[in-house]
């Protein structure tokens, strides 16, 4: 079976019709109704002219033959809707961070050709100021908020345009080469659209593998799974923003196992008391995180307040990594439920997954997925899973085309070894004695320090496990005698003073010496993006500037 996920999508809402779909704030959607929703999204697109401009044979790799429309909203069912509206008009959704600043913004609409626009209306100043230099941008769809920002000039406003639009079927017939377009978030360099055939990532980190690895085999077979999730009262919360890859992923696994899909009330932020008190009025089954970022708040009020949290079951982390010391903290909170830790790459889809249960607890070390892999430092061959040699964490399997606009970054990240061509991300890892992953850290933040290489990961990890750290990101400072040394950018829990003769005597049970900070930088509050992941830029200046 080879679906689009516009086909994934008509399958499930047909399917469990009546079914709850969606959940936010005092709006609640059954599948019939989002999915209509969806339709007159579309057929917004089509009208306009924006669709399909060439089919996918006779494209190179990094190019795309689809209209693009770039979704610049906080989360909320208009994301869906939006999303996917486009891929039923055979139009590729663009992810946009919601906090870029004039230029990055600019930036990333010219790189992704984007011709639509849907924003909320606090960003229509942003978008005013650029949109002279965006020849391309003919459609701007301006989403209601309270910011009382009016609508701009020539833009329709969303609910109007969807009142106005047809709620038929759209005239367009989605292929499974139609793309689903992921903007890495930047955090190390400029954002880069990864391109992947619908089919491609759906089966790789959309639900279209059974849980024993093996594909979903037909639209039956998906009906029926949308059938049982819906009878078994599935609800799943959804924490990091849709702009984020990983909370697209966790909101399509929710669709395809029926679930209905919670967000919670406060989109500009993390919140952790509104997402467990969402996630006890709503009594939903699995809430999804991004890493220490989200874990570290949950833990604190979970200590601070009580709350009826029965109804979990799974907690589950993707996009950074889950300490062990947070792993066991959410644990001990909520021993009925399992903590799942996912690794994957815009680049690669879902790579490995690790789960941790009360007393079972350990980070960094994963079970690879289907075709996971290790190759070589010099990516000439694969590795045996008996070797013990560091390199790089690679996918055999489904995997992306490549990147929107850049033949020579596709060549690199997606080379060919013994004929087969593999994704490489650019994840340090290596197999271990239990049968594993052991994850080292991504490369584009590797320390080289006296010929070493160090991890800022592994540092972080080192540090998290003390008790006064409610944050921290490593990041290099230019030395004369390391060539680079570690610098750990720090925010401490509320009330604890800094003591780094403490801090150094933790992360020195935990690794190597030569890896130790060489100083420390402490902050109010370390930079993340919305999605939890560190700003490594900024961590970097921190550190250089040594305050």
């Amino acid at each position: 079976m080879a679906l689009s996920l516009a086909d994934v999508a008509a399958t499930i809402a047909a399917a469990i019709p009546d079914h709850e779909a969606l959940v936010f704030r005092d709006r609640r959607l059954t599948y019939r109704e989002l999915a209509e929703r969806e339709r007159r999204f579309a057929n917004l697109l089509l009208a306009r002219g924006l669709g399909l401009e060439r089919e996918r044979d006779g494209l190179a790799n990094h190019e795309s033959g689809q209209a693009h429309c770039a979704l610049y909203l906080y989360n909320g069912n208009e994301y869906v809707e939006a999303m996917f509206g486009a891929f039923a008009a055979r139009v590729a959704p663009i992810n946009v961070n919601y906090r870029y600043v004039e230029e990055e913004l600019l930036y990333l609409l010219e790189n992704a050709q984007a011709r639509a626009l849907v924003y909320h209306a606090e960003f229509a100043p942003r978008v005013a100021a650029i949109r002279s230099k965006l020849p391309r941008l003919e459609l701007l769809v301006q989403v209601a908020d309270d910011s009382g920002e009016p609508l701009l000039d020539g833009a329709v406003d969303y609910e109007q345009a969807l009142a106005a639009s047809s709620p038929a079927e759209p005239a367009a017939t989605p292929s499974p080469d139609d793309l689903y377009v992921l903007y890495t978030g930047g955090t190390t360099g400029m954002p880069k659209g990864v391109l992947w055939r619908s089919d491609d990532i759906f089966v790789s980190a959309m639900g279209g593998r059974r849980q024993d690895g093996t594909l979903v085999a037909s639209r039956e077979e998906l009906a029926a799974q949308a059938k049982a999730g819906s009878q078994a009262g599935a609800k799943a919360l959804i924490g990091p923003p849709l702009m984020h890859g990983a909370a697209q992923w966790v909101l399509v696994n929710a669709m395809v196992g029926g679930a209905t899909i919670v967000m919670p009330g406060e989109v500009k932020r993390f919140d952790a008391r509104d997402f467990l008190a969402t996630a006890e009025r709503e009594r939903v089954a699995t809430v999804s995180i991004v890493g220490d970022a989200f874990a570290r708040p949950i833990v604190d009020e979970l200590r601070a307040r009580p709350y009826d949290l029965a109804s979990l079951r799974v907690v589950g982390s993707g996009g950074a990594q889950l300490s062990a010391p947070n792993k066991a903290a959410l644990l001990d909170l909520l021993p009925h439920a399992i903590v799942w830790d996912g690794m994957g790459s815009s680049e690669g889809g879902l790579q490995a997954g690790a789960v941790a249960t009360r007393g079972n607890v350990s980070s960094g070390s994963f079970a690879a997925a289907v075709d996971s892999v290790v190759v070589s430092d010099d990516l000439a061959r694969v590795l045996d899973p008996s070797e013990r040699e560091e390199g790089w964490l690679a996918m055999a399997g489904r995997k992306p085309l490549g990147y929107l606009g850049d033949p020579a970054k596709t060549a690199r990240t997606f080379p060919e070894i013994d004929g087969r061509r593999y994704s490489v991300p650019g994840d340090r890892a290596r197999y271990n004695d239990a049968g594993g992953i052991d994850l080292l850290g991504r490369d584009s933040v590797c320390i080289n320090s006296g010929g070493e290489k160090i991890f800022a990961e592994e540092v972080e990890a080192a540090l998290k496990a003390h008790g006064d750290v409610f944050d921290v990101v490593v990041a290099p400072r230019p030395s004369e005698r390391w060539g680079q040394e570690v610098v750990a950018v720090v925010a401490l829990r509320e009330g604890a003073a800094p003591d780094e003769a403490s801090l150094l005597a933790e992360c020195e049970r935990h690794v190597a010496r030569y890896k130790l900070p060489k100083a420390f930088v402490f902050v109010p509050v370390v930079q993340r993006s919305p999605s939890g992941k560190p700003d490594y830029r900024w961590a970097k200046a921190r550190a250089e500037a040594g305050n």
